[in-house]
């Protein structure tokens, strides 16, 4: 039997259409199973949950069908409460599907402490500003008492209390400053 007469054959021509068939009942039913499976074209909307507490962003995401994950907290911002959301992502109103994870960031419950550095007594005010601006902490009161030193740096305080290198302090704590006025005691 030649190549023609086998390809023009009824039997080969019932197998070729038979193949065809197969191919697109597979294709129809596999597009099927991926609609139900994944839900096409049904999405949730992700809620706005800036300024929330914890028990409500998670008792709205669980209406809306959503996973919450949380992330590690951001720098305290004292425009929200403590431990209420400040970010999320992705952001709200956004169209996503059922069981998406919605990534929270927290504010923590107050600003990160930060250690006073060492060598700021006896030095300049001029040189102990910038370094503790540097570090965000405020200055506060400035006193002078009598010593040689004009504007050296004697001793840095917190609320009254005297604070020494290696302390923690919050950050934008106000520290105040007691300079030498330049006179002899």
């Amino acid at each position: 039997m030649s190549l023609i007469k086998f390809i023009t054959s009824k039997t080969f021509l019932k197998q070729i259409l038979l193949a065809v068939v197969a191919i697109v009942v597979i294709c129809f039913v596999l597009l099927k199973w991926l609609n139900v499976s994944t839900n096409h074209g049904q999405f949730q909307t992700v809620p706005d949950l800036k300024g929330k507490s914890i028990s409500v962003a998670q008792v709205a995401l669980q209406d809306n069908k959503l996973v919450m994950k949380i992330q590690d907290s951001a720098n305290y911002n004292p425009d929200y409460p403590k431990f209420s959301v400040i970010e999320q992502e992705p952001l709200a109103g956004t169209k996503v599907k059922e069981d998406r994870k919605i990534y929270i960031t927290l504010n923590p419950s107050g600003y990160r402490k930060m250690i006073i550095p060492e060598g700021l007594i006896d030095k300049t005010f001029r040189q102990v500003k910038p370094t503790l601006e540097a570090l965000d902490f405020k200055i506060g009161k400035i006193t002078y008492v009598d010593n040689i030193g004009k504007d050296i740096v004697l001793k840095l305080s917190h609320k009254g209390k005297k604070i020494k290198a290696g302390d923690k302090l919050a950050k934008t704590a106000i520290i105040d400053l007691e300079l030498g006025n330049g006179q002899r005691p």
